[in-house]
């Protein structure tokens, strides 16, 4: 979808086409569910799942073009993510699941390659060397694919911060990849069939 077509798709599914619902569902949730697979972990469908009802409820007051309808969605599923956080707040978690990404999309970078080439399992070994802020941009970033622009909507932040976050992100993801022979991140992104990441040094 793009332009007018998206717009196109999009009043169609405010008028109840389903197969127009559907067409917007697509082109978001294979990226929204490796979102939330990261940080909610098997929570993840059942917060995707309601974001989606948020959406459907929401979808009248929605204005805005494609990308800003995929931003739209991510700002509400992270909402619900936080609000799943804090009812298991007091509940043990895994320590991976609950980490957050950032970082610029350069196709050059050795350690963009291993988030994009790496399964959710060894993305979660490696964002867990990283602070949550920078976690979470580099995740929306360089797994889902979103720009410095909607990734800084989404994160309530500045794209100045989102650039910053996501630059020291991937500063960390390489020095975490060149030490790949004692990490557990190293080890599942090698296993995850990469190249040797003691090369990328």
């Amino acid at each position: 979808m793009a332009g007018q077509c998206f717009a196109d798709v999009l009043e169609e599914a405010r008028r109840g086409n389903e197969d127009a619902f559907r067409s917007l569902f697509r082109s978001v949730q294979p990226g929204l569910l490796r979102y939330l697979g990261v940080f909610a972990g098997p929570s993840a469908e059942d917060i995707a799942a309601e974001t989606w009802v948020s959406v459907v409820r929401n979808l009248g007051r929605f204005a805005g073009d494609e990308p800003g309808f995929s931003a739209w969605v991510f700002t509400i599923a992270r909402a619900r993510l936080r609000d799943e956080q804090r009812r298991v707040y007091r509940r043990p978690t895994p320590v991976g699941g609950e980490r957050f990404l950032g970082q610029p999309a350069d196709s050059a970078d050795p350690a963009d390659h291993a988030l994009e080439a790496a399964g959710t399992a060894a993305a979660v070994a490696l964002l867990a060397v990283l602070p949550p802020d920078q976690a979470e941009v580099v995740l929306l970033r360089h797994v889902v694919g979103l720009d410095v622009a909607q990734t800084a909507r989404i994160l309530d932040k500045r794209p100045g911060a989102v650039r910053v976050a996501s630059h020291r992100g991937l500063v960390r993801l390489r020095a975490a990849l060149g030490d790949e022979a004692h990490t557990p991140a190293g080890r599942a992104v090698t296993n995850s069939g990469l190249p040797t990441i003691g090369a990328v040094t």
